[in-house]
């Protein structure tokens, strides 16, 4: 059974002291798992050790937690050491645990969620206390269900595999994502935005302004920044109807539209929307469609089990012979060929 957010926790959690009336500081618990990303860990510290140095006061502490006291190999193979266990956090909980979790995951995911780790989660948010997934640390979440109902974002890579394994969560293509108790993220350097975000909730936009200045980062992002910008439009200054109409294909991928049902929704002709890709994109609108459903496939081949015939249906081709076609034209190999390069421990999602 899920573990539902306890609302009283929640409004215990809001009224603990606050660094910024002169209380203790805000305790962070940021939990690494095996193949975790440095870049989007340090991404994530660093603000908080940059406010404290802005300041000149202990507004943040942190502690790196483990499922055991073992230190944790990220991907680059670097090893950070473990302050705290995860078994030593469940039995603070009830005295003066954190005042946020951030958990870091890496490759396989889907084979992170023991048991331990499962209790462990569920037993944070029974507490109410906040906790934000960086990168596919969403997947996680998801997996036990804490996710259900929530608005959530994972790394653009994941984002075709989620949505097919997962139809609870209402996934977003955004740097990150906060949902009531839960945060999610992009991850790398996204994770610097959502640390600032975190800052600016807990002690303020002052400071938060400062940690970007120091940081020398040109202002803060907002979490609703699509992660990356519509297919084939590497350059900015063009029509807001043609990214409209990007946008809508990119939404429609399982039901194509028709390119005279695109160019309506985008308030054009068909004739202006023509115009328009050849000007900017350089391929007609039809040919731009097919390359995203044909990369969405890939997508889905790569990190999924899906049976490629399900894969080729989820992306609007009703043919397997027209798909493989497709998928050969785009990427010089057959979708079977692109299977086989998939590594082994992809399982149903990503593991």
């Amino acid at each position: 059974m899920n573990a539902p957010p306890n609302m009283n926790a929640l409004k215990s959690l809001s009224t603990r002291d606050d660094p910024a009336k002169g209380g203790r500081p805000i305790e962070l618990v940021v939990l690494v798992l095996p193949g975790f990303s440095h870049l989007a860990l340090h991404a994530f510290i660093e603000p908080f050790r940059i406010a404290n140095t802005v300041s000149k006061l202990t507004l943040f502490r942190w502690r790196i937690a483990g499922s055991d006291a073992q230190s944790v190999k990220g991907a680059s193979g670097l090893s950070v050491a473990v302050d705290v266990t995860m078994d030593e956090l469940n039995s603070c909980l009830g005295d003066r645990g954190p005042h946020h979790l951030a958990v870091f995951a890496g490759e396989p995911v889907g084979r992170r969620l023991t048991p331990q780790f499962n209790n462990f989660l569920r037993t944070i948010a029974r507490r109410g206390v906040p906790i934000s997934a960086v990168g596919t640390a969403t997947w996680l979440l998801a997996q036990t269900g804490l996710l259900a109902g929530t608005r959530c974002t994972i790394h653009w890579s994941r984002l075709a595999a989620f949505t097919e394994v997962f139809s609870q969560p209402q996934i977003r293509d955004a740097l990150f994502v906060k949902d009531g108790q839960f945060s999610t993220c992009a991850g790398e350097l996204a994770a610097f935005d959502l640390a600032v975000d975190l800052i600016a909730s807990h002690v303020g936009g002052c400071t938060a302004q400062e940690v970007c200045r120091y940081a020398t980062v040109d202002g803060q992002r907002s979490g609703s920044n699509r992660q990356t910008g519509p297919s084939g439009l590497a350059f900015a200054g063009v029509s807001d109807k043609l990214l409209m109409a990007m946008r809508l294909m990119e939404e429609n991928i399982e039901y194509p539209l028709t390119m005279t049902e695109v160019a309506q929704r985008a308030g054009l002709s068909r004739r202006q929307l023509e115009r328009l890709f050849a000007a900017h994109v350089h391929m007609p609108p039809v040919r731009h469609y097919l390359r995203i459903r044909v990369a969405h496939a890939k997508r889905l081949i790569e990190g999924t089990s899906m049976p490629i015939i399900d894969i080729a249906m989820a992306c609007g081709f009703l043919s397997p012979s027209h798909f493989a076609k497709c998928f050969r034209t785009f990427n010089g190999l057959s979708p079977q060929q692109c299977r086989a390069t998939t590594p082994a421990w992809v399982g149903p999602g990503l593991g």
